[in-house]
């Protein structure tokens, strides 16, 4: 008999966004005439179309797969140089980082938990609450956890409080970790940490001789200038950490797929023998074994966001949801409720009225205002009490769900 791996029995019932989605399922099943009413603010996905530039360069790259002379097969995995050495030119001039350091995959959600495959047990995991679902269970998965208790907080993880008292930014522990998950501008809380904050992180990996895991999806969605965009503004950063990006949020790749890692050649990790190895060499015998590389016209309409045609769009488009992200944080502020992020971040996550815990609120929506949005548990226990917007949707749909909202809750 082919024995499993019993990890998995140790995740909860479902994961956060198909436990929404069998939710919203059931409630228009019941209620068919209420179904077209759904406005769904809940999982972060993209609503408008991709960019004219990328989708120009995407036909511009299948039509070269359509002539024998300009044909891709197999192309590197780590990526082609154009988009590599692009990546590097625009997101990263300036602070040391080489092309051969940037990894090309289909998604960071896959990076971050697929980063988990060189690293060995035993290590001590800092996870932030609330946090995105998939750094935990990927944890689980992994075998890096114990039982989860009546809480969902696993055994075995150091979990790092984030609340209204801290501004849903974690402290440094006062513990030793080995591996540090950090995502800014934040999923879910929209929080962004000062140069001030990732100076002190930086300075504790380096001490602590840790890794900084730096989910960096939404860094284009930061308005003010303070804000760093990249772990790789800190002075040291090189040595400790690794930031994940993704095209999904700015370019509207949701769909489409197509992300990168950033290991610099100077992370090292302990082997079991005492000697130091370089996380990239070890990155990218995984990358190239479990991974053939991201398509070619994929990558050629990543690249074509650099342009400046792709630029002025994608800032467009960055422009539409945070105007979206006002107006939801305006109508919740002024029915009363507590109101973070939004400002620097897609995301707004909100305090529930009295009485409600975040399914509640949840339901309420759901069931009295046809609106999606995320039960603020589904990020972990210190996310009781709150739900998250999304402002990834039309202006039209936006505006309908903020005078929902007030209908519903003044």
């Amino acid at each position: 008999m082919a024995a499993i791996n019993s990890n998995f029995l140790k995740l909860k019932a479902g994961y956060l966004f198909p436990e929404i989605a069998r939710r919203v399922k059931a409630y228009s099943e019941a209620n068919p005439a209420m179904a077209p009413r759904i406005i769904r603010c809940g999982i972060g996905d993209v609503t408008e179309p991709l960019p004219p530039a990328v989708v120009n360069a995407m036909h511009e790259g299948v039509e070269e797969m359509a002539n024998r002379e300009t044909f891709k097969g197999y192309g590197p995995e780590q990526g082609y140089e154009f988009l590599r050495q692009a990546i590097v030119d625009h997101q990263f001039a300036g602070l040391g980082i080489s092309a051969d350091e940037i990894f090309v995959s289909d998604g960071s959600k896959c990076d971050t938990g697929n980063i988990l495959d060189i690293f060995g047990k035993g290590n001590v995991i800092a996870i932030t609450d609330p946090v995105y679902p998939v750094y935990v269970d990927t944890n689980v998965m992994a075998g890096n956890t114990g039982a989860a208790d009546d809480k969902g907080a696993y055994a075995g993880l150091l979990y790092l409080p984030c609340n209204a008292e801290n501004g849903f930014v974690a402290a440094v522990p006062e513990t030793k970790a080995d591996l540090i998950y950090l995502c800014f501008p934040n999923n879910p809380t929209g929080a962004v940490a000062t140069r001030a904050q990732l100076e002190a992180w930086v300075r504790y990996a380096r001490e602590t001789d840790a890794i900084i895991l730096f989910d960096a999806a939404y860094e284009a969605f930061i308005q003010d200038p303070a804000i760093p965009h990249s772990i790789f503004e800190i002075e040291g950063a090189r040595d400790c950490a690794i930031e994940f990006r993704s095209f999904s949020k700015n370019g509207g790749f949701t769909g489409v797929r197509c992300a990168y890692v950033v290991i610099p050649k100077t992370v090292t990790g302990q082997a079991e023998d005492g000697s130091r190895v370089p996380l990239h060499q070890l990155w990218s015998r995984r990358h190239s074994t479990k991974f053939n590389g991201a398509s070619y016209p994929v990558q050629k309409a990543a690249a074509a966001v650099f342009s400046e045609q792709g630029k002025q769009e994608v800032a467009a488009l960055i422009g539409h949801y945070m105007g979206n992200a006002t107006l939801l944080r305006e109508a919740c502020t002024e029915l009363g409720l507590p109101v973070f992020g939004g400002e620097n971040a897609p995301y707004v996550w909100v305090g529930c009225p009295a009485g409600l815990s975040s399914w509640d609120m949840f339901d309420k929506m759901l069931n009295e205002a046809q609106v999606v949005i995320t039960p603020g548990s589904g990020f972990g226990s210190a996310g009781e009490g709150y739900f998250r917007i999304s402002a990834f949707n039309s202006r039209e749909n936006v505006r309908e769900v903020c005078r929902r909202l007030k209908a519903l809750v003044a």
